[in-house]
């Protein structure tokens, strides 16, 4: 597979808090010009990237919901889901509530995917992020699969804002746990183009990374994320 093969695959990410409009209007146009699936920013400059990428509807407008720590109610992630959604994105990648999850509290895991999901619901793709980072390897199973009992459309590794990011093995532990018809989303420390081929190998279908521009140019890129 070559640059040009991965370039539509990758959702081109720009999440810092300390990230300029400037940057983010970069940040589109790099993602039109490299053929890029979606941009990643946060729920603020939603309408931002919007404004840029609105006559080029194969680059989609991603946003990050309940980020970094999953940690806001359902009501919360839903209303914020719904005011993206208004402002412009077409693909939502919620985190889940990490602590319910190492509780056992699988209803309410459940519950929380949902709320989100029914928010999307044909307008928007789910992503899950589980935070692989933080779990073990029974609660990687059992989040990716409360994901899919509620209906998302994708499970992702990380947010790239915790201890670690995505890693082949637990691509392939995704993969295997929701089966052929639900995206994998591998993000954090995809950083040139042989990471990415590593991670779609694994199973991943969607590379989440800052580091876009240098994948598809072939180079290796220094961003943490």
């Amino acid at each position: 597979m070559t640059q040009t093969a991965i370039a539509p695959l990758i959702d081109h990410t720009l999440l810092k808090a300390d990230a300029r409009r400037e940057d983010i209007i970069k940040l589109a146009e790099e993602a039109k010009t490299y053929g890029f699936a979606s941009v990643c920013v946060n729920p603020g400059f939603v309408s931002t990237a919007y404004e840029v990428l609105k006559d080029t509807p194969q680059v989609k407008v991603c946003t990050v919901i309940g980020f970094p720590l999953g940690a806001t109610t359902s009501e919360v992630k839903a209303y914020e889901t719904k005011d993206a959604i208004a402002n412009g994105a077409t693909e939502v990648d919620m985190v889940i509530n990490i602590s319910e999850l190492k509780d056992g509290n699988d209803d309410y895991v459940a519950a929380d995917i949902k709320a989100v999901v029914d928010a999307a619901k044909g307008k928007a793709l789910t992503k899950v992020i589980i935070e692989t980072c933080l779990l073990t390897e029974e609660e990687k199973v059992r989040a990716c699969k409360l994901a899919v009992q509620a209906g998302a459309d994708f499970v992702k590794t990380s947010t790239g804002f915790s201890t670690g990011g995505a890693t082949k093995e637990d691509i392939a532990l995704m993969r295997k746990t929701v089966g052929p018809n639900v995206g994998v989303k591998a993000s954090g420390g995809v950083r040139s183009a042989e990471d990415a081929l590593v991670m779609i190998e694994a199973g991943a279908s969607r590379i989440g990374t800052s580091g876009g521009v240098a994948i598809a140019k072939g180079e290796r890129s220094n961003s943490s994320y």
